[in-house]
């Protein structure tokens, strides 16, 4: 399996990517916000891959972040959502929009992408729900300022450690009334779940 590519970016397409590792031409099929934050055409580019194996074709997918390879890992485990499909949804919404359309069940915003009707959404939404537990939302996502209306990001961290969405959804709303708009998501969380513990 390969988990990552390292190289030169050789060529883009609407839909794909070249990475040039010593020698060899890699072609990645990408999202088109992978593609756009992969950077110029002849400059050093770094993309997390998943390899996906049929009986007629070996294919690699390529992701900006390793958040967004586990979202698409996700979303093709869904059924009737195939490699296409997970790349459009990729392409339209970011991995903490995801989380946040999933942990809510915004299914409109799911089917915001092309290729997916409100069915697939709704069955998206409700597929993944209990599934999102292994998705770490990492550094960068525990020291951004929550924006309002984020306590969703909080809420889903609960959820994947077993509480009830009533319960989490009072404690988040509780955290977040006690530590204001600046809150990290770090602190929103821990509050929580010293409130959720009482």
């Amino acid at each position: 399996m390969i988990a990552h590519l390292k190289g030169r970016l050789d060529a883009t397409g609407t839909d794909h990517a070249v990475i040039d590792v010593g020698g060899v031409g890699y072609l990645v099929g990408a999202s088109a916000r992978t593609l756009a934050a992969i950077g110029p055409v002849g400059e050093a580019a770094m993309l997390h891959t998943e390899m996906l194996v049929s009986e007629d074709s070996i294919r690699l997918v390529g992701f900006s972040s390793s958040a967004e390879r586990d979202w698409f890992r996700l979303l093709t485990g869904v059924q009737g959502v195939g490699a296409r499909v997970a790349l459009a949804i990729l392409s339209a919404l970011d991995p903490s929009e995801i989380a946040r359309a999933v942990a809510s069940g915004d299914k409109a915003m799911i089917a915001r992408a092309n290729g997916v009707g409100p069915k697939l959404a709704q069955r998206i939404v409700m597929e993944l729900k209990d599934k999102t537990g292994g998705i770490i939302l990492g550094p960068a996502a525990a020291s951004q300022v929550i924006p309002v209306g984020a306590g969703a990001d909080a809420v889903s961290a609960l959820l994947n450690l077993g509480f009830r969405p009533a319960e989490a959804s009072a404690a988040v709303a509780a955290a977040e009334e006690d530590l204001g708009e600046t809150a990290t998501l770090d602190a929103l969380v821990r509050l929580a779940l010293r409130k959720a513990a009482k």
